[in-house]
């Protein structure tokens, strides 16, 4: 890649001054050849089921790696009982529910799902979604509205912003999970109708919203909060019932988000709050009225993961021991993991994006696929490899990915001055 090719990004191209929205900036194609060597580590095609180790299609064949990109954390995508669940739902339901849930695309499969997930986030209603994106987003434009404020951690998923703009609202960023910070925001924003928006744990970072100190912060303001748990939701919590059971604030939060997609390892999202307001959404969140259901083969899934994980909670366990195995030794060899907590573990690069992509190349081919996080989904200052650690990852992968890292990236952070000395 050229030099200079590293000095853009995606958020330089986002306006365009050609004459047609379906004429892309030629810059922006001219940029995407420099660095094709570089985007190519992106829509890897893996062969087999997403698992501690797979095999990526190259153009020689197919190559072996430990993954360390896939969500799944909880090890359920190929469970006996959820695919036995699944396959009698196939049967019985057929490929698609079609139709939307308004219209009938309900099924009693939909239905259970939803006592269930109503049962274990302790909420009086929930909503169903067919995509954990569009499901957030129509939430965000579901309650927000132009001349309203929505007071957003400045670390929060892309799918809360855009829907706070499809909902018309004001966007104001507060510094990431910093009271202070969102004391501020509040403060100059007092006499509008606000909600605020929090990841329940951080994608990008693997840390915790402080959410005891940050509803001490909304209450006293008298401003309620929607907590997005895609990432926490059945993996946080005693029972799994996310970072909100974590901290005990059940009863604080207005609104719980999540998705199926990690945890659970299937697809969709939901949305559990009060009565009211799930009756409000119903038909305002438009991505649960205007588009079809979850087919009932992903539902029984969904359902059948929730009960394995009343059956087998030390997954959840496995998995909070697996990540801090992994974070500690990272740390041990003065890699920078940021201030993850959890299983999603950041290897922190820096503002050498040419550097990230480079090592990227190298750890793949030496086994080990973990994918760039680049600007502007993280600060410039902050590229990565976010390494996601699952339940089914075995010590010895753990320690194989490890190596790998010892024996490539650390001798070449460490020469750049990027990882600490042992002491």
């Amino acid at each position: 890649m050229p030099w200079t090719a590293s000095q853009f990004s995606l958020a330089d191209f986002y306006f365009s001054d050609t004459d047609s929205p379906l004429v892309p900036p030629p810059e922006y194609l001219d940029w995407r050849r420099d660095t094709a060597w570089a985007t190519s580590l992106y829509e890897p095609v893996l062969c087999d089921p997403a698992a501690p180790t797979n095999h990526l299609q190259t153009a020689t064949g197919s190559q072996r790696v430990i993954n360390m990109t896939s969500y799944g954390y909880l090890g359920l995508v190929r469970h006996p009982d959820v695919l036995a669940a699944a396959r009698e739902a196939l049967d019985t339901f057929g490929t698609g529910a079609c139709g939307s849930p308004i219209l009938s695309g309900k099924s009693i499969l939909h239905q259970r799902l939803e006592q269930q997930m109503a049962a274990l986030t302790g909420r009086d209603a929930v909503l169903i979604f067919n995509s954990g994106f569009g499901g957030a987003l129509g939430s965000a434009a579901g309650l927000m509205r132009k001349g309203d404020v929505a007071i957003v951690d400045a670390r929060a998923h892309i799918s809360l912003v855009d829907g706070i703009k499809v909902g018309g609202a004001r966007t104001v960023f507060f510094d990431h999970n910093s009271a202070a910070s969102l004391d501020e925001a509040l403060t100059k924003t007092a006499g509008s109708r606000r909600l605020i928006f929090v990841d329940g744990l951080y994608s990008m970072d693997g840390d915790m919203a402080d959410l005891p100190r940050l509803l001490d912060v909304a209450e006293a303001h008298r401003v309620g909060m929607f907590v997005d748990e895609a990432h926490s939701i059945l993996c946080c919590g005693p029972t799994g019932g996310g970072v909100i059971e974590h901290f005990g604030v059940r009863d604080r939060v207005g609104l719980q988000y999540g998705t199926f997609s990690k945890g659970f390892s299937a697809v969709g999202g939901f949305a559990a709050a009060s009565r009211d307001v799930i009756e409000y959404l119903r038909f305002y969140a438009n991505p649960y009225g205007f588009t079809c259901a979850l087919p009932p083969v992903v539902v029984a899934g969904l359902s059948a993961a929730l009960d394995v994980m009343t059956r087998e909670p030390e997954r959840r366990d496995a998995l909070w021991d697996n990540a801090a195995y992994f974070r500690r030794e990272l740390q041990a060899m003065g890699v920078d993991t940021g201030t993850s907590t959890s299983y999603i573990v950041p290897i922190v690069v820096g503002d050498d994006r040419t550097l990230l992509y480079e090592m990227g190349r190298t750890l793949r081919d030496h086994g080990l696929f973990v994918t760039p996080v680049d600007y502007p989904t993280v600060p410039l200052d902050q590229a990565r490899f976010r390494a996601s650690v699952t339940t089914l990852h075995t010590r010895a992968d753990l320690d194989a990915a490890l190596q790998i890292l010892a024996d490539v990236f650390v001798p070449v952070m460490r020469a750049k001055g990027r990882v600490r000395s042992r002491a």
